[in-house]
């Protein structure tokens, strides 16, 4: 009963999103006819793919002043000081006692804010927006406001919107798989992660004022330019306790499959290559006494399956509603008391869909942390196919420091393709690997994190490789490419040429965050390929939290940020040189 509740949230009505099924589905359709993809244009009609060099200095910083260079350097060194970074927190503080609010902040807005966000509020930021525009560059925009809880106050909240009251009376938690129960050891969401936003459930109020933070981002956006991008986090529209239920039953539905296929000894498999018998899984499933025979028979039919008398991953997928009684083999916690909070997070995501469709905007889903990452893979799934009509206006993350994450790049991809509509997909190395590594340790279940930073670097390049052959075969589908790796920008780069990807497509772009790597993104962009900079916006001491985590993040990248310094001596002392010290962007 729980897991039908769970799905049939899901299914098509006011404000919902529809099943996942392998068959047809309506989708939110444009006004018009559908435009049909054209094919490529013919190679000679294209311009040449400029060369991109990431060595030449003064090309990868035309579009900055020299004292923007010299903030750079300073903002750069001093993240590369370790005494400083373990004291930043301590030391701001007692910056802003002795200077008081308003010369605090101008020093901010002088070195580390300045470096990092982009200005107070969407008519602030505009200048930026429009200069980095000016030379090939767009932009991400994000409201980097973040509230300063305590760590107590962080548990607390998370503990309680983490757990049902069934839970709380002890009748549920232990339903469900270690993995997805909330722990109070790790009640902090923000321990050990430095490059991405934490929300806390507070209220459904809360909710919905984070709803408007991202509409108003989503306008912004859309004002900034054409085919601009905006982030959301789902974590900051609905309680959290459903995307653990939610991430447990997808889990186990998975699992279930495999240990099947391990029956018909095809353990091992890629995802897409692992096809189960379906007369061999009819006798396995009726010898478990869920149904009798012939009901049994009915799910698995020619219209659900094709004649082929197999059945891979995704068609298992697509029996997880209340068609089959399967769901009694997944026992989960009764939803009834959350049903009406699942509808609320849907209903936000329903808005920032169709909000981002009117506004011409793409909306990115974040990637969170594994224990919720299931539910959110399979609410973006469900976006993407009622919005991914004509071209990609949904994108989910990938997180290639997962040791699964190539089956989840290759799945969705299949999906795609049987379902017609255009796959959209954001790739990054992951943001949680020490959150992930000690949770796992600490409460027994297997590390999900690639073992190396090379085994990571091999799976990003291999999903990403994925892609790209797809995208040469289909000139809907986009990727971006989130990194500030330079060897996998020149993985790219190579590939993309290789494939006949030409950047006037625009199906490959790239993305870096403001005040980082900006000798990737602006030669990327003055060459012609699509690169945009994360960028963040907010009051000083509001958006504190995120320049924290800017800091650490440059600490922990010490080859690219000792190449990005000495890149910034370099034009410096060129400018110096030639005379050319106060240069002015043209």
């Amino acid at each position: 009963m729980a897991l039908r509740r769970v799905v049939s949230a899901l299914r098509p009505g006011p404000a919902r999103l529809a099943r996942l099924s392998t068959a047809p589905v309506t989708r939110e359709q444009p006004a018009g006819p559908r435009a049909v993809p054209e094919p490529r244009e013919a190679e000679a009609a294209r311009p040449p793919v400029p060369a991109v060099d990431f060595g030449n200095a003064q090309e990868a910083y035309r579009s900055r002043r020299s004292w923007e260079l010299a903030r750079s350097l300073l903002v750069l060194r001093l993240c590369a000081s370790p005494a400083l970074l373990a004291r930043h927190e301590q030391l701001l503080l007692l910056a802003r006692r002795l200077l008081g609010q308003r010369l605090f902040d101008k020093l901010m807005k002088m070195t580390f804010y300045g470096q990092f966000v982009a200005g107070e509020d969407q008519e602030s930021i505009q200048p930026l927006i429009q200069h980095n525009r000016a030379f090939g560059v767009g932009s991400i925009l994000d409201y980097g406001v973040e509230e300063d809880l305590s760590p107590e106050e962080a548990e607390r909240q998370e503990m309680e919107s983490c757990t049902s009251a069934a839970e709380k009376e002890g009748s549920g938690a232990s339903k469900r798989e270690k993995q997805y129960q909330a722990h109070r050891a790790f009640g902090d969401r923000r321990d050990g992660v430095i490059s991405a936003r934490t929300y806390f459930y507070a209220s459904e109020a809360k909710c919905d004022s984070h709803m408007e933070t991202f509409l108003r981002c989503i306008e912004a956006s859309g004002r900034a330019g054409e085919d601009g991008f905006s982030a959301i986090k789902l974590t900051a529209l609905g309680r959290p306790q459903f995307l653990l239920q939610f991430s447990d039953v997808l889990t186990k539905w998975r699992r279930f499959f495999h240990q099947m296929a391990a029956e018909q000894g095809k353990a091992g498999l890629a995802a897409m290559d692992t096809r189960l018998e379906v007369a061999a899984l009819q006798e396995s499933v009726a010898k478990m006494g869920i149904a009798s025979r012939t009901e049994i028979e009915n799910w698995f039919t020619a219209e659900t399956l094709g004649v082929s008398g197999t059945l891979d991953l995704l068609h298992w997928g697509s029996l997880i509603d209340s068609r089959t009684e399967l769901s009694k083999h997944l026992v989960v916690p009764n939803m009834q008391e959350e049903e009406l909070q699942v509808t609320r997070m849907l209903q936000r995501m329903d808005v920032l869909a169709k909000k981002a469709s009117e506004a011409g905007v793409r909306l990115m889903v974040d990637a969170e942390q594994t224990y919720f990452q299931p539910a959110i893979s399979r609410l973006t799934l469900e976006m993407q196919r009622r919005f991914n009509v004509e071209k990609p206006l949904i994108f989910g993350t990938y997180q290639c420091y997962l040791k699964d994450a190539y089956d989840n790049v290759t799945l969705d991809v299949e999906l795609a393709r049987r379902e017609g509509w255009c796959f959209g997909a954001k790739l990054v190395r992951g943001a949680y690997m020490a959150q992930e590594r000690a949770r796992a340790a600490e409460i027994g279940y297997e590390d999900p994190i690639n073992p190396t930073y090379e085994a990571t670097s091999a799976m990003y390049h291999r999903c990403l490789d994925y892609v790209l052959e797809e995208l040469k075969h289909n000139s809907t589908a986009q990727v971006m490419v989130a990194s500030h790796n330079e060897d996998t920008v020149r993985f790219t780069l190579r590939r993309m040429e290789e494939l006949g990807l030409h950047p006037a497509d625009r199906q490959v772009s790239f993305g870096q965050l403001l005040g980082m790597c900006d000798q990737i993104s602006f030669p990327l962009g003055q060459a012609g390929f699509p690169v945009y900079k994360y960028v963040p916006y907010g009051p000083v001491m509001e958006v504190l939290p995120y320049l924290s985590r800017r800091a650490l993040e440059n600490s922990g990248v010490v080859k690219g940020a000792l190449r990005e310094r000495q890149l910034l001596w370099q034009e410096l002392w060129r400018r110096l040189r030639t005379g050319s010290l106060f240069h002015r962007p043209a």
